[in-house]
């Protein structure tokens, strides 16, 4: 058992975290007369390190999650998820949506192609709130950055969320909430035998072009933002407003990241300065799910689908449930980290 643990702290800190990058990094540094010690320093080594580490798996990881993501059409996932009914088909999409893009604007078109297949709303909006809040990007980036316990309980409570919500929709019956555009719309699906192996490799490959060119501006800024917290704002002011004094600290992350557009690549290395800097855990995840789930460029493509009593009451589920998780995550900080 003590070899199987090293192995995954091994794996954890060397292969997700790439902390040999990190050392890297600041030996070159140091070998060009720029101490990684200073703020200076040490703000250049946390950007060239998180943009190097984020990007390459980003790269990774939409790959391989597009090409599963290939087999997986919202005709043949209509089929699937046909087969079950009640809180079985809430699961089930909650599930599908760990494989799919990383931010709720990629979400929202393959959610109106779930809707418009005929797919039972809950089931669609369970698919919404965990495509972006708990996809296997997050579950991955955050057990490099948080540990193994965090990612997982992050995983399972955004899965919890995601499925309350999509049932509670489905018993509230406003499927008349739904533009009407998209009720009727007729789906086109690609045939799966049209797709071979180097089909789908190719779509992968696209995806990974497409996204990266998308979000790269993103984590660029998110990694600024985050190096800027890490070496030039004091201690005392985070913790003042987001640290264990504050009981209001988590309502105020999630509402502070609800005007942001960025995805769990952009947003990983702010909460990962602000947890350095003292804030507690549960404050720091809102903050990702408010990002990841109800950025505000979400929301104005979602209000095209549907109507402002959905909408409504869309957002809040997701806030209530993200302000749940928070406290959550706070409470049992000191048994997770």
């Amino acid at each position: 058992m003590q070899f199987l643990t090293t192995i995954w702290i091994f794996i954890q800190d060397q292969i997700l975290g790439m902390k040999w990058l990190s050392l890297l990094i600041g030996e070159f540094l140091y070998s060009i007369g720029l101490d990684t010690s200073g703020k200076i320093g040490g703000s250049v080594q946390f950007f060239i390190y998180d943009v190097i580490k984020i990007v390459f798996l980003l790269c990774v990881l939409i790959f391989i999650i597009s090409y599963i993501q290939s087999y997986f059409p919202p005709e043949r996932t209509k089929r699937i998820l046909g087969r079950f009914h009640g809180i079985g088909a809430n699961i089930l999409a909650a599930l599908l949506g760990t494989v799919t893009p990383f931010c709720s604007c990629s979400s929202i078109p393959l959610f109106i192609g779930f809707t418009s297949a005929g797919l039972p709303l809950g089931v669609t909006f369970s698919f919404l709130i965990s495509s972006p809040m708990v996809d296997i990007g997050s579950l991955v980036l955050l057990m490099s950055i948080f540990g193994t316990k965090v990612a997982v309980v992050y995983v399972l409570l955004g899965l919890v969320i995601a499925v309350a919500g999509g049932t509670l929709i489905e018993k509230l019956h406003l499927e008349n909430q739904v533009e009407e555009f998209i009720r009727n719309a007729k789906q086109i699906d690609i045939p799966l035998e049209e797709l071979t192996v180097i089909d789908r490799m190719k779509y992968a490959w696209e995806q990974v072009v497409e996204t990266f060119k998308k979000v790269f501006p993103y984590i660029l800024v998110g990694v600024g933002i985050g190096a800027f917290i890490h070496n030039w704002i004091p201690e005392d002011i985070i913790v003042r407003f987001l640290g264990t004094g504050n009981p209001f600290g988590v309502i105020i992350a999630t509402i502070a990241g609800v005007p942001m557009y960025a995805d769990i690549f952009g947003c990983i290395p702010i909460a990962e300065a602000l947890l350095t800097k003292g804030a507690r855990l549960g404050v720091v995840l809102s903050f990702m799910m408010g990002v990841t789930t109800l950025s505000l460029p979400s929301m104005i493509m979602l209000k095209k689908a549907i109507k402002p009593k959905l909408l409504g009451l869309f957002i809040g589920i997701c806030t209530v449930g993200i302000i749940i998780v928070g406290y959550a995550f706070n409470a049992f900080q000191y048994l997770l980290i």
